[in-house]
């Protein structure tokens, strides 16, 4: 009796449930809320630290690098531009950090270009989410790497003898100034990114863009020993303003117009090439 009683029940619970039924179910049952902008970005920008988790290699570029410019312009240029090291490196210190931190910003567009090409990118564009969200996550977490280069470019210069006299105040306007103005350059990499076919590419236009507006600024000298055409590229270029505006944070000046450049040219970055990925994004 108790057996037939088990057999009973247990087919009860097998029974097949009807069509209606299980779309009555699903109607019933409330979905969950949709991501919000913020929350999006913020999980792909976790998602980018969680890369470099894995593959620590990536860190190369903030750790290594950064170290190997510093010792190697403040040793080899410091004696012969400006007599002594120690001078020089109070000048250099600032212009080198705004030169790196600006040119590891173009991994931004091979990281994209990477996940192109491993069709990552037509599963985000399935997903019911805000849709400039992936980018934007790339560049949160990108933001983290640009903070660490600058923390370990200030903690050997500081070995080496830099001393800025805007104290801890100018040093961190002088960051944060850098930080703003690279998530803005940043989008550049994120179109190339989109446009260009393999990351080797994209590694490639970043070049022939970053190694003219970096070594053709007054990161390394003062731009009045240069012939006067170059001198014009030199002093309207945007990273010649980013460049004065953090030397002289950090020195303890306010330094209005070049704070303003550098802003400004954030700005126009931000919406030129962030209106121009979204629109290739659209219709990759």
């Amino acid at each position: 009796m108790s057996t037939a009683t088990t057999t009973d029940t247990r087919d009860e619970h097998l029974a097949p449930v009807s069509t209606d039924s299980l779309a009555a179910l699903l109607v019933a049952k409330e979905r969950p809320p949709r991501p919000t902008a913020r929350s999006a970005s913020v999980t792909f920008g976790w998602r980018a630290m969680l890369k470099i988790k894995h593959v620590p290699e990536q860190l190369f570029d903030v750790t290594a690098f950064p170290i190997m410019m510093v010792l190697m312009y403040t040793y080899l240029f410091g004696g012969a531009l400006a007599g002594s090291t120690s001078e020089y490196l109070q000048f250099l210190l600032p212009g080198i950090l705004v030169m790196s931190v600006t040119m590891i910003t173009m991994y931004t567009g091979v990281a994209v270009n990477t996940d192109i090409e491993k069709g990552v990118f037509d599963r985000f564009r399935t997903l019911p989410i805000w849709r400039p969200s992936p980018m934007v996550g790339y560049l949160l977490g990108d933001l983290m790497r640009y903070a660490l280069a600058s923390g370990v470019m200030l903690a050997i210069g500081m070995l080496l003898g830099f001393r800025p006299h805007g104290g801890v105040v100018g040093v961190l306007a002088g960051v944060a100034l850098l930080l703003v103005f690279s998530f803005a350059f940043s989008w550049i990499w994120t179109m190339f990114g989109l446009l260009l076919r393999s990351e080797k590419s994209v590694m490639g236009v970043s070049m022939m863009v970053l190694f003219p507006l970096t070594f053709g600024s007054n990161i390394f000298v003062d731009p009045k020993t240069m012939p006067g055409w170059l001198q014009t590229f030199v002093n309207n270029s945007p990273i010649t303003h980013l460049s004065s505006a953090v030397r002289d944070l950090m020195a303890g000046d306010w330094p209005a117009a070049d704070i303003a450049w550098s802003l400004g040219w954030s700005g126009v970055l931000l919406v030129v090439f962030g209106t121009l990925t979204m629109r290739l994004y659209n219709r990759k």
